[in-house]
């Protein structure tokens, strides 16, 4: 079984809410919510970055984790970023989130300008248009699988009628119905990545992000949660963006993007 690791995002992060885009969702109340839920058709432009640039200090020095970064991804394409460690990566993924802002630059999702958003929308557009999925897992150790999975819905503050059911229907996609009662430490590590990507669905997010999600897998299971995600992608016609080191997983893009000392290049 693969060790989990700690991501700082946390496992609140990881929950999305829902909206009425599909199927028979709930119908959450928009009317004080200036955030809207875009559902753009594929190959229109889901996220636009102009000029981005992100800068820390650290130890009295400035370090720029994002140098003028200018990118267009569309609606429903399927996203590998590769780099060196430290290059970037990770920054880039948590702004396109909307778990941090650009220090420069702009960054729009479906139109809507994450980089000027109010922290309320921001907090709205990672609950019901953005799925989170962590090389971590970040699973909740007391909570059961369809517990762990039932936290999107408490974490985006949606009141869910159906959420039991839902949430059992989202382990089912990923092969893990009969584990739903298991806790994390019953499961490998396979089957928690399993649980997490269930999670990050179980909302019908527009976007999945994930941060090197088999990066504490062995090749076969590697296999397994990537043939998950790319079936989800094609399913769903979600946009999916893939950070990994594995040039393997890699491969199996649309597209791929080198980001290195902060800026992007095609491959």
């Amino acid at each position: 079984m693969s060790r989990a690791t700690t991501d700082r995002t946390g496992a609140v992060d990881a929950g999305r809410a829902s909206g009425t885009r599909r199927g028979d969702r709930a119908t959450p109340d928009h009317r004080s919510d200036p955030t809207p839920d875009p559902t753009p058709e594929r190959g229109s432009t889901m996220y636009q970055l102009t000029d981005v640039t992100k800068t820390y200090r650290r130890r009295g020095e400035v370090v720029r984790a994002l140098d003028g970064v200018t990118l267009t991804i569309p609606a429903g394409q399927r996203v590998a970023i590769q780099g060196p460690t430290g290059g970037g990566k990770s920054t880039l993924l948590q702004v396109l989130g909307a778990l941090d802002r650009p220090t420069s630059g702009s960054v729009t999702l479906a139109g809507h300008d994450l980089s000027t958003a109010r922290d309320r929308e921001l907090t709205a557009v990672r609950a019901r248009q953005v799925g989170f999925v962590f090389q971590g897992f970040n699973l909740v150790p007391t909570l059961s699988a369809v517990e762990n999975v039932e936290t999107a819905f408490a974490a985006a503050g949606v009141d869910a009628t159906d959420h039991r059911r839902r949430s059992l229907e989202a382990l089912d996609r990923v092969g893990l119905a009969e584990r739903a009662g298991h806790r994390p430490g019953e499961l490998s590590g396979g089957q928690q990545q399993r649980v997490a990507l269930a999670r990050a669905l179980v909302t019908e997010p527009a976007v999945l992000l994930a941060d090197e999600p088999t990066g504490s897998l062995d090749e076969a299971t590697r296999d397994e949660v990537m043939d998950l995600l790319e079936g989800v992608h094609r399913e769903r016609g979600l946009t999916l963006v893939v950070v990994t080191h594995d040039s393997a997983v890699a491969a199996r893009a649309e597209r791929r993007l080198r980001l290195a000392a902060g800026r992007v290049t095609e491959l």
